[in-house]
């Protein structure tokens, strides 16, 4: 008898996300055990539920994909996560898998292809879409990791663009802090280091920021 699997959903997308169910509730060996529409709640899930895999959109609200990859691996590293987007770039595919992603698919795909995903991450396999250029995870699965030239936003820790994020959300400081689980105090701090590092001096200038670099989606 083959064994359930356990999956959470993570995906803001309502519409996206009731059809993601619909599709693997055919599945007799694939059970949805919770759902998360952004990313504070897809840790609490995780932490909840203990699943065997996430699948999770990297572009969510309060924390992105990858703030969330890096959680939930650190904490709860047996659990399979299969990133879910639209980023075709190689940067985001070498961030999803130097944060701890299992797998890597492309919202284009068809079921078959989610079903092998999803199939060949649980198994202990790496998956990563064949529309995603090979060469980049050649140099990641070689151990080699090069990255284009470093640029500005390099320099801009993991936890700086999480405030960046909520900044361009419309959070202010007192908020962030509450979904952050830290002091006001050091969300200024951050928010004082993105501004410098950037050369972005107001609340609008960070948010047009936070959309170009599509941690925030345009109004």
């Amino acid at each position: 008898m083959v064994k359930t699997k356990n999956i959470v959903l993570a995906e803001d997308h309502r519409l996206l996300r009731e059809g993601l169910k619909a599709l693997l509730q055919t599945e007799k060996d694939l059970q949805i055990i919770g759902e998360a529409e952004n990313g504070l709640e897809a840790i609490r899930c995780v932490e909840k539920h203990a699943p065997d895999l996430i699948l999770l959109d990297l572009s969510m609200p309060k924390m992105s994909g990858i703030s969330v990859i890096k959680e939930i691996k650190s904490r709860f590293p047996k659990v399979k996560i299969l990133a879910l987007t639209i980023h075709e770039s190689d940067q985001y595919v070498l961030e999803a898998f130097q944060s701890g992603a299992d797998g890597y698919c492309l919202k284009d795909a068809s079921r078959d292809e989610l079903l092998i995903a999803i199939k060949s991450v649980l198994n202990g396999k790496i998956y990563i879409s064949p529309g995603i250029s090979g060469g980049i995870m050649v140099g990641y699965l070689e151990g080699k990791k090069i990255i284009k030239g470093s640029t500005t936003w390099d320099s801009i820790t993991q936890r700086e663009k999480d405030v960046l994020k909520l900044i361009g959300e419309g959070y202010r400081n007192k908020e962030i802090a509450d979904l952050l689980n830290i002091s006001v105090k050091t969300v200024e701090k951050h928010r004082a280091n993105v501004m410098k590092k950037l050369d972005l001096h107001n609340v609008s200038a960070l948010t047009a920021y936070a959309i170009e670099k599509k941690l925030v989606a345009k109004p």
